[in-house]
């Protein structure tokens, strides 16, 4: 792998950048705002950048596309007529049915497949990146059937090599396990901390690590986080409604006959499945 373009040098866009380059691998960066492309360049995160698509995918064998998943059909279509023979297109959106389907259709005589690296952090912007922000992470890919097989192993090895597990799933399933896992806490970290102030704001002043370390994915950009929930709103209203479902058995547990036993069973099964987990750190 001799090149690959970034377009969007973001978090994610430019921990790749970073990854790619401490592997010895020419990475041109595209962004909107020729300020972004300055600050690409002065920050080490790329070997070229520029506003301009077709000076970025020119001879790149791998394009990436790192923007809002509400942007990327417009800017593939800007890309499409672009693309040097071969060239193999994915992302890093935490929504895939939508984004598969539209890029798909998009990327009709290209090699379009969809990824997801379940990494990240409620911080933004370059300055955030890290080139090991990958590493001991697992990266989702969502082929479907009109998927290049040659494109999905390409596109597979690419996240293994920079540090990811790679899991295939399709991207309804995708869907429905992230906003579970990903977009549902994201959702309920923001719902606790608007209950609290609203309910007892004075409580917030006695915040302590395990409020810190609940909530803090609700630091996350707004704009950023209003495209990915609602995008991925049908397997996310189901989230939400188990979870209160959930918290109705809490609240009968709490006026049970004997809630000691009963929530002592319930807090150890908790921690021993969330102790079993192989979470990332």
């Amino acid at each position: 792998m001799n090149k690959v373009a970034i377009l969007g040098p973001g978090l994610l866009g430019g921990s790749i950048a970073l990854a790619l380059r401490a592997r010895g691998i020419f990475v041109s960066i595209w962004a909107r705002r020729q300020g972004s492309a300055d600050e690409a360049m002065e920050g080490g995160f790329a070997d070229e950048a520029s506003t301009s698509l077709a000076q970025v995918v020119r001879e790149a064998e791998i394009v990436v596309l790192c923007t809002p998943i509400e942007a990327m059909p417009g800017l593939a279509r800007e890309l499409v007529a672009l693309l040097p023979a071969g060239c193999v297109i994915t992302d890093v959106g935490s929504v895939k049915a939508t984004v598969v389907t539209a890029l798909t259709a998009i990327f009709e005589q290209a090699y379009f497949v969809g990824s997801h690296p379940m990494a990240g952090s409620e911080q933004t912007g370059m300055k955030a990146a890290r080139a090991d922000l990958f590493s001991g992470t697992v990266c989702i890919v969502t082929p479907n059937a009109d998927s290049n097989p040659a494109a999905v192993a390409l596109v597979s090895s690419f996240w293994e090599m920079l540090g990811c597990s790679v899991r295939e799933l399709t991207p309804e399933m995708h869907d429905a396990h992230v906003a579970m896992i990903s977009h549902f806490p994201h959702l309920l970290a923001a719902s606790l901390v608007d209950m609290i102030s609203e309910q007892n704001p004075a409580a917030l002043e006695f915040c302590g690590p395990g409020f810190r370390d609940t909530t803090r994915v609700a630091s996350g950009s707004p704009a950023l986080w209003t495209g990915i929930l609602l995008s991925n709103r049908d397997a996310l209203r189901k989230s939400t409604e188990a979870m209160i479902e959930k918290l109705r058995e809490i609240l009968t547990l709490l006026d049970s006959q004997y809630p000691d036993q009963v929530m002592h069973e319930f807090l150890t099964q908790s921690k021993a499945l969330r102790d079993s987990l192989r979470l990332p750190r």
